[in-house]
């Protein structure tokens, strides 16, 4: 099955020619967008990707239509490709169902798994870099060592409830939590069998 999608950015540009041309090559739905295609959902897009089925072929006038950017065009294709379903523009020529056109496909994967690659080792470059500079991952403790010892404290003495605590000190429970869980795995632990000598 044939299935078309046209957009266009603003209200007054028309849909007519892209329509057109996808009645012209047999396209049995046509699905339609009136809006940039910087926008991240596009709902006539959407509509057509539900519809679509494996060995099923999503034909657009030209490429930009599809894709709001490169990137995202290579988002796109990579998921085609993975649930079997062509792809066919009409003015770039592009068929995946020949031979040409599975190598376009077979390239847009291999770019796709390119740009992953590079995130990867910038990302392991970073972390690298951070480590060596002193810095490690995560959160940073939301009190100062001072700070964290008051919780405990107030928290042991049992003169106040754990929300005027928290609202004291400008914490959640859970933070308020893993300071007393801190402090307690950080206490030399006593054994009560062994007597003084």
């Amino acid at each position: 099955m044939l299935i078309g999608y046209a957009r266009v950015s603003t209200d007054d540009q028309l849909l007519d020619l892209q329509q057109d041309a996808l009645t012209k090559v047999g396209c049995e739905r046509i699905f339609t967008d009136r809006e940039s295609g910087a926008k991240a959902t596009r709902l006539g897009l959407t509509s057509a990707l539900d519809m679509l089925r494996t060995g099923d072929t999503l034909v657009v006038w030209r490429l930009d239509r599809l894709g709001r950017s490169l990137k995202n065009l290579i988002e796109l294709t990579e998921l085609l490709r993975e649930r079997s379903i062509q792809l066919h523009s009409i003015q770039e020529g592009i068929d995946t169902s020949t031979s040409g056109g599975q190598l376009m496909f077979h390239l847009f994967g291999a770019l796709a798994e390119f740009e992953r690659n590079l995130i990867r080792e910038r990302t392991n470059a970073g972390l690298t870099a951070a480590r060596t500079r002193g810095k490690t991952g995560g959160r940073p403790k939301a009190l100062e060592p001072n700070q964290r010892a008051l919780v405990v404290s107030l928290y042991n003495e049992k003169q106040h409830s754990l929300d005027e605590i928290c609202q004291m000190m400008g914490i959640s429970r859970p933070t308020l939590y893993s300071y007393v869980a801190e402090e307690q795995n950080s206490a030399p632990q006593t054994n009560p069998r062994l007597g003084s000598s």
